[in-house]
């Protein structure tokens, strides 16, 4: 989270003195309002707040029928819950190697397609947009679904669309760690209808509590509970006005520094797929190789090594390489006969070129509030340290 204040305190008073914190669909309700402001605010036509994003990406995958005989490409660099709400609706995770962009190489994404994929789930990592002109012919060409996780890149944009509202569906985050936050929360983005209401049923096993229930056009079916409440609303519908100034100073800080550093000998700013539409979280330098970069960090003392992220990395996901994915051995995935003689397993030496990456990357990363002399401070410390 980059800012919060009283505004917040007071639309939290606001539904307290209400005295209803559980959302019903009627007008008044700040659940529905957030919902109809995300969707104008991100461009898509339907929006669904849910309780995080994992919830997102799990309702979005039981929308589209994924499951057990199922596979889906993500990419080997991103938080866990990613390849974890695959399993979670009982298909298969499939990695696909991270270019230099740090987001998932299309390239390599081709060669992971099989007869068995269903859908590509790209990952705006760090504020990083994806290929998405490269995901979207691809995933044409095969018929597969593109599930966007966003959750880490709020309000980026790729060729001017906003990230999640380009693929079949996008899911965000609102996480305390997030760019706008109410601690937790998520979103799913979505223009089919259909799959809306799908998302809808799946995420609220209670529908019944909802005025909607009577108006739905697809079966109901039994789905978990995801329900978000009427505070953490309230939070998040200030936390969305702040966000276009939020991004203004994390892209001004960004631009600030990929300035000083153009000069750089030792290191390059890492490729971007639309530099212009990059959040601005963090400047990823590259260098030569993995011992530079460690040098240079050991020198700076303030940078992060995203290789060394945990769980953030397939080399860290320790219940996925031991396919121990649920307490009760026949529902885990993995055990699944439907799921059986895959061609690719994940393994902790199955995406080299992932962690060639992110073992050369140094994130430095300046206050959203930073003045131009604390950035010339930090640049100097930089670029003293690479040298």
């Amino acid at each position: 989270m980059y800012r919060i204040g009283k505004e917040e305190t007071e639309a939290v008073g606001r539904v307290i003195e209400k005295k209803s914190l559980f959302r019903i669909n009627d007008e008044t309700r700040e659940v529905l309002q957030l919902e109809r402001e995300l969707a104008e605010r991100f461009g898509v036509a339907n929006c669904l707040y849910v309780s995080s994003g994992t919830a997102a990406l799990i309702s979005i995958l039981a929308a589209l029928g994924i499951g057990p005989g199922d596979e889906v490409i993500v990419p080997s660099y991103t938080f866990i819950a990613t390849p974890n709400a695959v399993l979670n609706v009982g298909a298969i995770p499939v990695l696909a190697e991270v270019d230099e962009t740090l987001t998932i190489d299309p390239g390599d994404l081709r060669k992971k397609i099989t007869d068995r994929t269903r859908a590509i789930l790209p990952v705006h990592i760090m504020g990083f947009p994806c290929d998405m002109d490269a995901i979207m012919e691809i995933a044409a060409l095969h018929g597969l679904y593109v599930i966007e996780d966003a959750c880490q890149s709020i309000g980026g944009t790729y060729g001017g669309r906003c990230l999640g509202s380009i693929g079949t569906a996008g899911a965000m985050s609102f996480n305390y760690y997030k760019v706008i936050s109410a601690g937790e929360g998520g979103a799913v983005l979505v223009n089919d209808a259909e799959v809306f209401e799908r998302s809808l049923i799946y995420h609220d096993v209670g529908c019944s509590y909802w005025s909607y229930e009577r108006e739905l056009t697809y079966p109901y079916f039994v789905g978990s509970q995801f329900r978000a409440s009427e505070l953490m609303a309230a939070v998040m519908r200030v936390q969305l006005t702040r966000l276009d100034g939020i991004l203004s100073d994390l892209r001004r800080v960004r631009k600030s520094l990929c300035e000083r550093f153009s000069g750089a000998k030792e290191f390059t700013v890492a490729k971007s797929n639309d530099a212009f539409g990059d959040v601005g979280i963090t400047v990823p330098l590259r260098f030569g190789s993995g011992a530079e970069a460690r040098r240079f960090n050991e020198n700076f003392k303030a940078g992060t090594i995203p290789l060394d992220v945990n769980r953030h990395v397939f080399i860290h996901w320790r219940p996925i390489l031991d396919k121990r994915v649920t307490n009760n051995p026949h529902t885990n995935p993995y055990n699944m006969e439907l799921n059986k003689g895959g061609k690719f397993e994940i393994t902790a030496d199955c995406c080299p070129q992932t962690l060639d990456n992110l073992g050369r990357t140094v994130y430095v990363t300046a206050g959203i509030d930073s003045t131009e002399a604390e950035l010339d401070a930090l640049a100097k410390r930089c670029l003293d340290a690479a040298k």
